[in-house]
């Protein structure tokens, strides 16, 4: 508990070419030394390789509709936007319950508890970047590229770590009632 007032949450500026806050609280998160134009180099070039992996993906896998007169033509799949790529990665890697420490008559207990909106936004941001940064590729901008697009699928390290979490949680459950 803070001894003084509770911080001031500061607005941020959506982002200049997506004008999304969500890729805006992004590139914060992936910054460093208030770098903020390497970072927007990192994010946007990663959310472009997700997208063309996207397109090439749906064009193998698009089903074939014969035309008229024995001609064959590929049936376009709708296009996600990378805000909704972003949006939907966010999704599959966000925690809903986390545990928490309690000490309890001498005993420390992990304490399964409901993540607030905020904190599953930071923390999936954060799972996805660290990922991004263990992986073995060459540059940042394909690690986060490969990262997101695993993640987006289901698969990946940042994923794996919400199902740990999920897990721990769920292994808890019998000191939920130590909770305030």
């Amino acid at each position: 508990m803070p001894r003084r007032a509770h911080a001031i949450k500061r607005e941020i500026l959506p982002d200049p070419m997506h004008g999304s806050l969500l890729i805006a609280k992004f590139i914060n998160r992936v910054m460093m030394s208030g770098k903020k134009a390497v970072a927007e180099k990192i994010v946007y070039g990663a959310l472009n390789k997700v997208q063309e992996r996207m397109k090439a993906k749906t064009a193998q896998t698009a089903p074939v509709v014969v035309a008229e007169e024995g001609e064959t033509a590929a049936v376009p799949a709708r296009a996600k936007s990378v805000v909704e790529v972003l949006e939907s990665v966010l999704d599959n890697v966000r925690p809903i319950v986390e545990v928490r420490p309690r000490r309890v008559g001498g005993s420390t207990y992990q304490i399964p508890t409901e993540v607030r909106v905020d904190r599953r936004d930071a923390l999936a941001m954060r799972w996805v970047i660290e990922a991004a940064a263990n992986r073995s590729e060459k540059s940042m901008v394909l690690k986060l590229a490969g990262e997101l697009f695993d993640a987006f699928e289901g698969r990946g390290t940042a994923v794996k770590k919400r199902e740990t979490v999920h897990a721990m949680a769920k292994a808890n459950q019998a000191f939920a009632h130590f909770a305030r």
